[in-house]
């Protein structure tokens, strides 16, 4: 059995003194994908930063059994589109971790940073201009900046948000191909079943307002009774043209 990067042992996960989730138990082991799912204000980032270890927990064990690099790719709305960067410089940033405070980069982080520029398929930009940028070009840029940390874990929180359909397919498909033929980690947020599933290896439902948290692997997951947990109505999956797509029942409409 692989050994997990990353777990959390029946957690507690919160601010203050308050949990708004308990007995959160996951983990996320070297080629995984897991994608958390739930609405708008559920916890998911919560448990995002709970995982990373950036949020204490309330209760409960994180296991990190070695150093852990990880690469961190923030919503795209909070980062400052008037930053006064180009692409290249804010990809230069992913290389803090490794290079310190103090250190200027030397010729190995130049060649790492344009490596992650070419990965994310933007590497004639890296002399733009962040705010020049699309808002496809910025998310692949901030992912560009975590993939300069060579991270063994990618994290992203709503990578899709705000997208259309056409960007966020890309999106995703350049998370798959990022991740294959790697034992890269992947660990996505998102409040969008159908962004994710068709990419993820395994999903956790999170909504702390029904005190809900199951995770489980795709199958499992997108099981009409698991999804109507989550959505506290009935729903079903179809495979269409080789992918899912996810649908309230007869007579609810569309999800």
């Amino acid at each position: 059995m692989t050994a997990a990067l990353v777990a959390l042992e029946n957690g507690a996960l919160g601010y203050g003194r308050r949990p708004l989730l308990t007995g959160v138990t996951v983990s996320v082991t070297p080629g995984d994908f897991l994608a958390m799912v739930g609405p708008n204000g559920g916890g998911k980032t919560t448990l995002l930063r709970t995982l990373l270890g950036a949020q204490p927990l309330l209760g409960g064990r994180l296991l990190r059994p070695r150093p852990l690099r990880i690469g961190y790719v923030p919503q795209r709305e909070h980062v400052d589109a008037i930053w006064p960067f180009t692409a290249g410089e804010v990809v230069l940033m992913g290389r803090v971790p490794a290079l310190g405070l103090l250190r200027s980069p030397r010729a190995g982080d130049v060649e790492l940073v344009r490596q992650a520029l070419a990965k994310v398929g933007i590497e004639d930009l890296a002399g733009r201009w962040y705010g020049e940028l699309s808002g496809g070009q910025r998310q692949r840029t901030l992912i560009a900046r975590a993939l300069a940390a060579e991270p063994e874990l990618l994290a992203l929180d709503e990578p899709t948000n705000g997208m259309d359909p056409g960007a966020e397919l890309a999106t995703m498909d350049l998370l798959r191909d990022l991740q294959a033929g790697t034992s890269l980690a992947i660990v996505m947020v998102s409040h969008r079943i159908e962004a994710v599933a068709n990419y993820a290896r395994s999903i956790a439902f999170v909504d702390q307002e029904a005190g809900l948290f199951r995770v489980g692997g795709v199958e499992e997951m997108l099981r009409p009774d698991a999804l109507a947990a989550l959505y506290r109505r009935p729903v079903e999956v179809r495979v269409e043209n080789g992918r899912r797509y996810v649908y309230a029942a007869a007579g609810e409409g569309k999800r």
